[in-house]
Parts: structure tokens; sequence; C-alpha cells
């Protein structure tokens, strides 16, 4: 008889790492019925092989945030619930190639400084003194975390699992889950031992989170690596060492040469990230076998050649060793890399906590992570880095998410440069006038799959990859955005915005329930205006422009990367009873942006729409025989509308406008100008200077919350915070940067004490300055006060602006 309970509160599906310390997380929050079933032992997936690393390097701030917790939990975990671990905290060097490779390094110090931790940035004549053996021919520096180190993946698993059981969750091992249905709104999962019944599930399968996916009509976007690392013998120079000092060696990792090599014991470990690597269960002839527990990929040691001799020449004593062992396993990637973790979008009561390119490393915060978002339904941190809503139907494409993991693979360690576009899997969606704007010299680079312009290249204009691959603001690229800025505030530009995220609400109630859901008012029909949703506690969950039609009758409007987020947002708050319908109809519209002091000039050409209408209204109107919405709005901060038009008819309006514009100047301009004169005005992106990391009040949105309202989703928070006084503020910043702007999450400084960060930075064209805006201690948001801003480990004088538009401050040009 089947000791498998009839129900429990959450299932996991898995029991590897993050399986495990999901289970310990619940059951820490005192959610003790829970349930894990694993098919084989423990571990019998990706932990099992996995090469136990636990850095807390990230670029992320979020996953920084996990790696971070994870590092400190592990550090007590063995005296928390009683069980040996073999824990080394051994610390890290970083070796950097170029100027380049060390910015990147002292941003993550400041990054890391900020949480707490004292990552150290040394130069080549220092880093011997932490590793001896190493050569040090073309190294620029190194970063050196001293939190570094490395776990055993089997004890890690095992004590998290140790610590669930104390707390009362269960674990049933060779018990796999065969599959799932929905019954009396909770979830009946099959097993060889019988069914069980849960209120919440979680996929935590690994390499086989895509087939049970499948069960919930989920189609995972995931793919799986082959992994290999060597496993080398004893190195008696490295063995007397270690005695002579009592430790091991840091571990190395040469990030430009893309491998780590770790001290083990006696010997070494060398895991490469090889550019010519091997997807696995990909092609008819290599189909995912029902059962991999406990196997490993032949050995295919001709891949790693050019990294073992990297290795050799960089640590020369790793040349005199045998090789030991390959170990080859299989390792899950999602298309960018991080794993997904968060509700699993569409599908009721049900979550994911897979694809773990980093699973050891990042197993303790994603258990943390997961518990809070279904205990709780919110996280501590923002984790849209890592929630799986950031994709979109078309990243489930099975040919995209080979070609991305191949291309994340491949570049592990790479730098993710702002101006820069990874070449794999692109044109997924493209605009109605995608060629058009080509022809115009269009640089695209893609938005939740869309091809937008970034900017317009000129003949002659150094359009390479590797022009893109540096921090700096100059580049080619820089004169062509100063002239589209330009356009926009003496003429007029044009943008193709494919993508904008658009759900249509309308039926009676729509306007009272959307009433109750935001922070604000709800514009009347004929308007337009922001509408700010907070979460319980206050902190922005988004943004979203309310086009109001009809008393009852709405388009809401939000960004091409929130269209699964947002919309399950709203759907998550409808009432059972509504009368009122919802619908996401974001594939049906297209939308170009017409901006500057002559586009009133060029409409006027060709319509007879009332360009009189004032700010903040919209009508319908026709324009080459072509009905849109013509919406009276700039994001650029100038006089200007948005042409919201249906997908087919988008070619005849843009060409239309285009025709008349030309006599009056019109240009083409793309996203990077677009992002200086956003910024010029204060506007706000979304999850960077929008996010849950910030509430409404010290987002700077006061104007938009309606304390008259009876109630509104986190009004009693934001009341309290009122009352108690805010933290910190949003704050615009002038800084006297050199060659690069401030990036997201640069530290701000007063003497010398951290007193916030930069939510965002770039240069502003039309103020002729460098500009930041940023979350700045209260106490010193008063404009006029002098702060720093550190950008990539330079710091650089600030001052705070008064609580205006940097650039027409009275929006009188706006609202011409």
């Amino acid at each position: 008889m089947s000791n498998l309970p009839s129900h429990a509160r959450v299932v996991i599906i898995g029991g590897g790492a993050v399986g495990a310390s999901a289970l310990y997380h619940l059951a820490k929050a005192g959610w003790t019925d829970c349930v894990l079933l694993e098919k084989n032992e423990l571990t019998a997936g990706s932990t099992w092989h996995a090469a136990g690393n636990v850095p807390t390097f990230s670029s992320s701030w979020s996953i920084m945030n996990m790696q971070r917790y994870s590092a400190s939990l592990y550090r007590e975990l063995g005296v928390l619930v009683d069980y040996p671990m073999n824990y080394h905290v051994t610390g890290s060097l970083r070796l950097g190639h170029s100027k380049e490779r060390l910015q990147e390094f002292k941003r993550v110090v400041g990054m890391g400084r900020y949480q707490g931790m004292d990552l150290d940035i040394l130069s080549p004549g220092e880093i011997r003194s932490k590793y001896p053996f190493v050569e040090m021919h073309d190294l620029t520096g190194a970063l050196y975390d001293p939190y570094d180190g490395d776990i055993d993946p089997a004890q890690l698993t095992q004590a998290l699992a140790k610590g669930a059981r104390d707390m009362g969750a269960k674990i049933f091992r060779f018990c796999p889950a065969t599959g799932a249905r929905r019954e009396n709104d909770e979830w009946i999962i099959s097993t060889p031992q019988g069914e069980i019944g849960c209120e919440y599930v979680v996929n935590a399968a690994g390499y086989y989170a895509r087939e049970v996916g499948k069960w919930f009509g989920r189609d995972v976007p995931m793919m799986v690596m082959s992994h290999q690392y060597m496993l080398f013998e004893e190195i008696p120079e490295l063995a007397a060492w270690s005695k002579e000092v009592g430790h091991k060696l840091p571990l190395l990792r040469d990030v430009d040469s893309s491998y780590y090599l770790r001290q083990e014991k006696t010997g070494m470990n060398l895991g490469p990230y090889e550019k010519n690597c091997k997807a696995h269960w990909v092609t008819p002839d290599d189909p995912m076998p029902e059962d991999f527990s406990f196997q490993l990929f032949p050995d295919d040691l001709e891949r790693l050649e050019w990294y073992l001799n990297d290795a050799v020449e960089r640590v020369p004593i790793l040349g005199t060793a045998g090789l030991s062992r390959m170990i080859n396993g299989p390792i899950p990637y999602a298309p960018d890399g991080n794993p997904l973790i968060g509700p699993m979008p569409g599908v009721p009561n049900a979550f994911e906590a897979c694809v773990f390119t980093f699973g050891i490393c990042q197993a303790g915060g994603a258990g943390k992570v997961l518990a809070e978002w279904v205990t709780e339904g919110q996280t501590e941190w923002d984790m849209w880095s890592c929630d799986p809503r950031r994709y979109t139907r078309f990243a489930s494409d099975r040919d995209y998410c080979i070609a991305k993991g191949m291309e994340v693979y491949g570049h592990e360690y790479a730098m993710h440069f702002p101006k820069h576009a990874w070449p794999a899997g692109r044109n997924r969606k493209l605009s109605p006038i995608h060629d058009r704007i080509a022809a115009l010299g269009a640089q695209f680079k893609p938005y939740n799959g869309w091809e937008r312009a970034n900017w317009y290249a000129k003949p002659g204009d150094d359009t390479s990859e590797e022009s893109t691959q540096t921090w700096d603001r100059a580049g080619p690229w820089q004169k062509r955005i100063e002239e589209e800025c330009l356009a926009v505030r003496d003429a007029a530009g044009i943008l193709d915005l494919p993508g904008f995220s658009r759900y249509r609400l309308k039926g009676e109630g729509a306007r009272d329930w959307l009433l109750g859901l935001i922070t604000g008012k709800v514009p009347r029909p004929g308007r337009i205006g922001l509408a700010y949703f907070a979460d319980d506690r206050g902190r922005i969950v988004t943004e979203m422009s309310v086009m109001a039609l009809e008393d009852d009758f709405f388009f809401l409007i939000t960004a091409a990367t929130a269209q699964w987020h947002d919309f399950e947002w709203l759907q998550k708050h409808l009432p059972k009873d509504a009368a009122f319908a919802l619908d996401d109809v974001t594939e049906n519209f297209a939308c170009q942006i017409l901006s500057g002091p002559k586009s009133r000039d060029i409409l006027a050409e060709v319509t007879d729409a009332d360009l009189s209408k004032p700010w903040l209204t919209h009508q319908s109107c026709q324009i080459a025989g072509r009905w849109l919405q013509l919406v009276r709005v700039s994001f650029a901060g100038e006089l200007g509308w948005e042409l919201h038009t249906k997908v087919d008819d988008t070619a005849a309006v843009f060409d239309a406008v285009w025709a008349a514009g030309q006599k009056h100047g019109l240009t083409p301009f793309g996203m990077e100008a677009l992002d200086s004169l956003r910024i010029e005005k204060g506007y706000r992106a979304w999850k960077g200077d929008l996010s849950t990391d910030y509430t409404i009040l010290q987002g700077g949105l006061e104007r938009f919350v309606d304390w008259t309202k009876h109630a509104f989703k986190g009004k009693a928070a934001l009341e309290q915070e009122k009352q108690q006084g805010v933290s910190k503020r949003f704050v615009t910043l002038v800084v006297e940067a050199d060659d690069c702007d401030a990036p997201y999450m640069s530290t701000l400084w007063h003497d010398g004490k951290v007193v916030g960060e930069t939510t965002s930075g770039n240069w502003g064209y039309r103020v002729g300055k460098s500009v930041a805006l940023g979350m700045l201690r209260a106490d010193l948001a008063e404009p006029g006060t002098e702060i720093e801003v550190e950008i990539y480990g330079d710091r650089f004088r600030a001052i705070v602006q008064p609580d205006q538009p940097l650039f027409d401050p009275n929006n009188e040009r706006l609202r011409a």
C-alpha cells in the first residue's frame, strides 16, 4: 500500500537541488503540507554531475541577490539542519584581458558592495599573491571574490531535503509524476503509487521540464546542452603548496578564454564553455530518453582541445597532471541563459523553478524566491530577469531555443554591452514596414522578439558586431543618435514601434473594476492617461496607458516585453462574475510615433482629423483611406502623436506620412534616440525605473494616486508609508560623466556612504548632458544636493535636479 497522501498543499515535481530548496523554503515559511516527487533518487538529474561551483558574481542585480543569498545559506546550512556539508569557501579570481572586462568587473564590485559583499579588483601585480601558479601574459587585472567556493551538490540537496523533512514536508523517491489534470479547482498529479491532489504545483524537473510542462499545456522555452569538465590527477607541487598554506587555491576563471579551473583535492577540475558546443536531444536520431538518471554522454575531448591548451599556458602545473576522468552531462538552457522561476504563464496555481544553467549556486536563492511566489504571490526582490513570463509564444519555437541556447553557452562569460545585439534567433517578429525602415538604414535589436530600429546608419558607418562591444557612449551610432534627437527637436521624427502589448477591456462594470485596481483616476471617454498598478505592499507592478473609447470600453497599452506579465496580472484580479471581457489583441495592431514641432504640419497634409485636440486626447481618423487611432501623446516629450493602425493598414499609413513629411524634414529615429529623449523628460522605463523594488511613492508617482478613492490595491500600505515617511525618492541627476553614462544599478555616494542607486542613465542630446534617473535617500533628494555616481568603478560629481523635466520643464512644447 502506498504511503503517498491523497492531498498536499503543494506538489513539487523534481528532486534536484532546486526542488529540494523549494521544499525547504516552503516548509520554512510554515507551509509544511508539501510533497516532493522524484522519479529516481534525489539528485538524479543535472545535480549529481554538477561541478558544484558557488559564485556570487553576476551582472544582473536580481541574480546577484539570489546567488548571494545561496552562498550565505550554504555557509550555515550544515549547522541549521544538522547535516555534514562539504563546502569550501575558497574565493575566486576572474581574469581580465581588456579594459572593457575590467570595466565590467568594476561595475559588479559596486553592485556587490551595495549588497554587502566586499569584492575587490586586483592589479596584474597583485594576482600572484592570491594564485602563485598563474602566468600573467595578456592580463589587465582580475576580480577577487572572497565569497566564492564549491560545494558537494549531493550533500547540499540531502541537507535541504533533511531540513524540509524535519519541518514536516514529505519526499517520495522512485515515485515519478506521470501526468497532471485540473479538477474542481485543484491539480491532480498522477504517479505509479496513485494520485495526489494539490492546490499548487511546481515544475522543478530540470532538463525534463519541457516534457512536464506539456501536461499543463505549457511549452517551456528551453533546450539541453552537453557540458563537459575534466578531472585531473594529483599535482605534487599543488599538494605541497596546499599543505604549507593550509587551504585550497581560489577558483580561477579565465572568462575571456571561457573556462574555469578549480582545485579538486590535490588535483584540478577544468570546465570550459566551448564555442564549438553541442546540443543534445534536438534531432530525430538523438531523442530524449524516458529516463537519463545518473547517466552521462560519451566523452568528446576534441571539442575541448583549445581550452585545455590555453589553460595549460595560463597555469603550467596543469600540464604535468594526468587526466583521471571526464564528466559530460546534460544542462538545460533557456534562450537567455537565466532560469525560469515564478508563475507558469497562463496556468492557474502552477509555478516553474526549472531550466537552471547554474543550479547549484542559485538553488538556495531560487527556493526562497519560489516559496515567496507560492505563499505570498510576490517576491522580496524584483525577479523579472528570471520570470517565465518574460518570454511569449515565439520563444517556445524549438529552433529558436536551440539557436539561442547554443549562443549563450558558447558565450557564457560574455560581456553584455548596451549597444550589442546577439545575432542568433533573429527576425522572429517583423513590423509591417520592416522592409521600409531597413532600407532607410535601420540597425535592429529585438524587443520581445520584435525587431525594432535601434538607430539609423548612413553609408560608410561601421555597423559591425565588433563595433558594439564597448561600454562607452562613443561609437559609430553616436553622431546618428544625436542627429535623430535633434531632428525630433527641430523638425519631426518617426519611429516604428511594433509590438506594444494591447488589451481590450469592454463591458458593463469595466470602469469600476479598473478604478479599484489602479492607484489613480480612470480617464474619461476620448482621453488617455497613465495608470499605475501596485501590489499589496504598495510596490510598482506595472504602468499602462489607459485609452478610454467609451465609459466602459478601454484599450490598455503596455510594454512589448510585459505582454504576458501584465495580461496575467489583469486576469488574476478579474471578478468571476464579470459582465465585461478582457482580451489580448496585441497581434492585431501596430504603432508609429510621430514627434516634433513639424508633426502637426505633416499630419495636416494627410488627414482631416482635428489636430487642435489637446494633449492626452485621442480620435479615430483616416490616412490614405485607412482607419487609425490618432493619440496625442509623446514619449519623446515633443509635440506629437502615436499612430495606432491595424497591421494590414500600417504600410499605407506610413507611406503617406513619410511622403508628406519630406519637405518638413521628417527623419526616422530609433529606440536609442527615444531613450535619450525620454530620460531628459524624466519618463520612467519598465523594469528599470518601474519595478517591485520600489513603491509608488518612492518612484515619485504620488501625482498618480487618488487618495480620495474608497479603496484600491496597495492603498493601505501606501497610506502607512506616507504617514511614516518615504525612505528613498526618485530623482533626476545631471552627472559630470566621462566616456560612459551611468548604467542600471550604479551606486550613489554621499560623504563616503552609499545612499542610493541609479535606475537608468543616458546622454541627453537636447540638453547636452549626461543624465541619470535613480533612487536616493530621502533626506538628500533636495534640488542642488551634490552627490557622486559610481560608473564602472570611478565616481563622478552629480547634482540633484528639481522635480520637473530637464528639457521643456513646463511641457510647453509637448502641449503646443
